[in-house]
């Protein structure tokens, strides 16, 4: 059972009075992914009599236990999970102020992690990125595309400096600054040789008869195609292939009768007309607006800064993504 507290309220400076080392933070993070004190141990090469000291003296100065140990190995309890998680967030801190010490020594401009939906990667992203470039040529410059629900925890985990997505349900809208851009039009694409291809209306219901390729269940694009249907009072199609990855539903479409959603910028880069036809539909159909998020409590590095800057100007002159 989770011992009480018996520390008290604690003070800003507590970390100093309970001598709180990097070794701590380190052993933190071993625990949790290996649960087992001895492989723990073994990661940072410790023995496992030093690395049970070092844990359980902590947790005497603090007065409360932060794992709890059984016959299966250590757990984190709910101390020891908020424990976890600023020790990742101190530890990547860290590692990315020495990336940045490392580019600076070498001549460059500092380092930007940056975590993006599709839509704005194919376009805004990429011309604010062309033009930062050209500012400060030896910007390290890391981009990740995922979705929302991925990407904002990576954010308040420290691992990415800013994201463009939107924030999901669950989140503290408190702990970020959310600058709107826009919503994401999307788009229904078929293969040029679809029997649908060349109808001039094609509706709802002729669609659903063919397999469609879309993205998981929950995922933001499949909720709108999902709530689209229920508002027609139509059933889903029978076939249906999940998968957040663009390229594998792109190559079903291309070599069979499935019909695909997606963002109307990446079909106007990755849809050759040659080859793919974007169907009408009933409706015009878009997303949620998502918007450029930063964290409330954190400033920006320079690099990070410039970007940023960029990026409101890309989409201050009439961002062609803008549906």
């Amino acid at each position: 059972m989770t011992r009480r507290s018996a520390m008290g309220e604690l003070p800003p400076d507590w970390f100093l009075k309970v001598r709180l080392k990097l070794r701590h933070l380190q052993l933190f993070l071993a625990l949790d992914d290996h649960r087992n004190l001895h492989r723990a141990a073994a990661s940072l090469s410790m023995s496992q009599p030093a690395a049970s000291k070092l844990l359980g003296e902590l947790e005497e100065r603090l007065g409360v236990r932060l794992f709890e140990r059984h016959s299966r190995g250590v757990e984190p309890n709910w101390y020891g999970e908020v424990a976890v998680r600023h020790a990742r967030n101190i530890l990547s801190s860290l590692q990315q102020t020495g990336d940045e010490l490392n580019a600076l020594n070498a001549g460059n401009a500092g380092a930007v992690s940056v975590g993006t939906v599709m839509a704005p990667a194919v376009t805004l992203l990429s011309r604010a990125l062309e033009r930062v470039h050209r500012q400060l040529p030896g910007l390290k410059v890391n981009v990740d595309v995922d979705v929302s629900p991925a990407l904002v925890p990576r954010l308040l985990e420290g691992e990415l400096d800013m994201v463009i997505s939107r924030i999901p349900a669950g989140f503290d809208p408190g702990h970020f600054v959310f600058e709107e851009i826009g919503e994401e039009a999307i788009s229904v694409v078929c293969r040029r040789e679809h029997p649908l291809a060349d109808v001039a209306s094609p509706t709802l219901a002729e669609m659903t008869a063919y397999p469609w390729s879309l993205q998981p269940p929950g995922a933001l694009m499949r909720q709108r195609v999902d709530h689209l249907l229920m508002y027609h009072d139509l059933s889903p199609p029978t076939r249906i292939i999940n998968t957040s990855d663009v390229l594998v539903s792109l190559a079903l479409v291309a070599n069979s009768d499935t019909l695909t959603v997606t963002s109307r910028e990446v079909a106007e880069l990755l849809c050759d007309p040659q080859r793919f036809r974007v169907l009408p539909t009933e409706e015009a159909l878009s997303v949620q607006p998502y918007g450029l998020i930063t964290l409330r409590q954190k400033r920006l590095s320079p690099g990070a800064a410039a970007l940023t800057t960029l990026l409101r100007e890309v989409i201050a002159e009439g961002w062609a993504g803008s549906p």
